[in-house]
């Protein structure tokens, strides 16, 4: 018989090239999270090249000398690849192409790239092809050359070849074909969020900056056995799930998609009905890695990304995750919050003062309620138990009298006859 040889997968290997316009502009670090964004779509990033100019350039995105030197490493290292850290227009796109003679790709084509290999559900995958062909459908001249050059590497996930080759017209029919199925699924959403409205339940959404801890977090409040890598974009798909606070209220939470710096434009549209939830919610559970160098930085992002979507006067709690990675016993501090607590959701410490903190601000948005119920009225007392946080009940020969908690729109229907 003849012996098997086992293959392994070549991997992309490639250069990222980057434009510093100014101090401050942190290309370094972009370069630093495009490294990792580039190993989670499965290459390997090989060198990191930077070029400081005024400007990029509008025809190459990089300078002719710089363009020269690029080559020349290319061959050096044998790359298969560069990726670009900003979006290329579609004339930058064939330029730097046919300069370099390699494939190019931009930052928005990996992130797009990862995310169509992270849908699961019917609404993510349907959110990822929208975007795909919406940025494929200004770039199909440029990205028709680099199609002969395609492996199966990044950027060629999801819709494929096939429909990238259809003419504008048909992709234009698809992206209206895609825009009523989503419609179908926010209609769907809003059914939803209308029963929990009149269920009276309180929502909290999960929102942070991509690998913050966000999945580990609701998995371990709530078993939802959530995906939870080290890596960027780990789940993809909203997840919502019921957790019972110590004193008896439930709370809705919902994890979303990460953020990231330079999310691009077409993503943040494709992901509107999911990135909604935040909208909707009552309490935002803002978490951030406390460990990491960067954090300012990724808070600034989401907090700019929450003011794109309009997610505003919300009760904001931050949570510094990653505490079982810090030295010493100083809390981070968010101005910006109006809570914060500090925990680890990979060990559990803290989560215990998350759970009070939420059971605390539902308090908060609850009237105090002392009542007598006649034993036939009973049935009243569940709501409470559900609705409400119950304090005490006590038997007595005329009925129960409670001491609770109850939501203010809830006062009504449970203190009237």
């Amino acid at each position: 018989m003849a012996e098997l040889i086992e293959l392994e997968e070549t991997k992309e290997r490639v250069i990222l090239l980057g434009v510093s316009t100014g101090e401050g502009d942190d290309t370094e670090g972009c370069l630093e999270e495009l490294a990792d964004l580039v190993e989670t779509a499965g290459a390997v990033a090989v060198d990191k090249m930077i070029q400081n100019r005024e400007a990029v350039h509008p025809g190459t995105y990089l300078g002719k000398g710089k363009i020269a030197e690029v080559k020349e490493r290319i061959w050096e290292l044998g790359a298969t690849g560069v990726v670009c850290d900003d979006e290329l227009s579609p004339v930058q796109l064939r330029s730097l192409e046919e300069a370099l003679e390699i494939k190019v790709m931009d930052r928005t084509m990996v992130i797009l790239d990862i995310f169509a290999a992270r849908a699961n559900t019917r609404e993510g995958k349907l959110q990822v092809e929208l975007a795909q062909l919406k940025y494929r459908a200004a770039r199909l001249v440029g990205l028709r050359n680099s199609l002969s050059r395609l492996g199966g590497g990044i950027g060629t996930r999801g819709p494929g070849e096939k429909k990238l080759e259809m003419d504008r017209r048909l992709i234009h029919e698809r992206i209206g074909q895609l825009k009523a199925e989503l419609k179908e699924v926010v209609r769907h959403r809003e059914v939803q969020r209308r029963q929990r409205e009149r269920a009276h339940t309180k929502v909290a959404a999960i929102v942070g900056y991509t690998n913050a801890g966000k999945s580990t977090l609701l998995n371990h409040l709530t078993d939802a056995g959530i995906l939870a890598e080290d890596k960027l974009f780990a789940t993809l798909d909203p997840t919502t799930r019921n957790v019972r606070l110590p004193g008896g209220q439930e709370i809705l939470l919902t994890d979303t998609v990460g953020f990231i710096r330079k999310l691009p434009h077409h993503l943040i549209e494709a992901f509107k009905s999911t990135l909604e939830e935040a909208r909707y919610s009552d309490i935002i559970l803002h978490v951030v890695d406390s460990s990491n160098p960067r954090m300012d930085m990724q808070m600034h992002v989401v907090y700019e990304t929450l003011k794109q979507l309009q997610v505003t006067d919300k009760i904001m709690v931050t949570v510094f995750n990653k505490a079982d990675k810090l030295e010493g016993e100083g809390i981070p501090r968010d101005l910006s919050a109006d809570y914060q607590v500090k925990l680890s959701a990979k060990t559990g410490q803290g989560i215990d003062d998350l759970m009070e903190l939420l059971e605390t601000i539902l308090r908060n948005q609850q009237i105090y309620l002392e009542r007598l119920y006649p034993y036939e009225e009973a049935g009243r007392i569940q709501a409470v138990r559900k609705y409400g946080e119950l304090l005490s009940e006590e038997y007595r020969e005329d009925g129960i009298f409670i001491k609770a908690y109850v939501p203010a729109e809830l006062l009504g229907q449970l203190a009237g006859g």
